[in-house]
């Protein structure tokens, strides 16, 4: 009788350690993934500028509200770089597109024009359509309140009828809380 034969049987001895390895390159590659897809949204908030007093329902522009729009252009016409808008929002009125338009000619862009009632449907699609991007409001003073509160959750005091030099900056980051700077041009 034969002395049975010795087998080696190859034990995965390194399987551990590469499942371990793939595991941890798998982890990395998904954390690097999101820590790029974080982003912070800022949106800017004017009021339309000075309009001429008159009794026609959609009144122009004033010489004084030029002047502001053309101080507008100058703030935030920046072609390219840190700071530049990605895209300007306007009402549908002749005041908020005409205080938008130096801006819009200085960067090439055409204002997305919508209807000054939806407050929440212009917020939202803002949001939505430029995340991460910087983004230019131009709207009425009743209106400015209540879109920088749909887009932060911050209340700010209305505006006055006589104030139209105040500018808001909402920073809405992906992760942690918004937070809303306001300024005077």
């Amino acid at each position: 009788m034969e002395p049975p034969a010795i087998t080696r049987q190859r034990r995965p001895f390194l399987a551990p350690i590469w499942v371990a390895a793939a595991s941890a390159l798998l982890v990395l590659a998904l954390a690097v993934a999101a820590y790029r897809s974080l982003a912070t949204t800022t949106v800017v908030l004017v009021r339309h500028a000075e309009k001429e007093l008159s009794s026609i329902d959609n009144p122009p522009l004033a010489p004084e509200g030029e002047l502001r729009a053309e101080r507008l252009a100058q703030m935030f016409g920046r072609i390219s770089g840190v700071g530049r808008l990605d895209a300007i929002y306007v009402s549908d009125t002749r005041r908020t597109q005409q205080t938008a338009a130096p801006l819009a000619a200085r960067l090439h862009l055409q204002p997305v024009i919508l209807p000054g009632a939806d407050v929440e449907a212009l917020a939202d699609r803002a949001m939505r359509d430029h995340r991460g991007g910087t983004v230019l409001i131009v709207g009425h003073g009743d209106a400015i309140p209540r879109i920088v509160e749909r887009i932060s959750g911050i209340a700010v005091p209305p505006i006055a009828d006589d104030k139209v030099d105040e500018i808001y900056v909402v920073s809405v980051p992906t992760l942690g809380k918004p937070n809303v700077l306001r300024f005077e041009y």
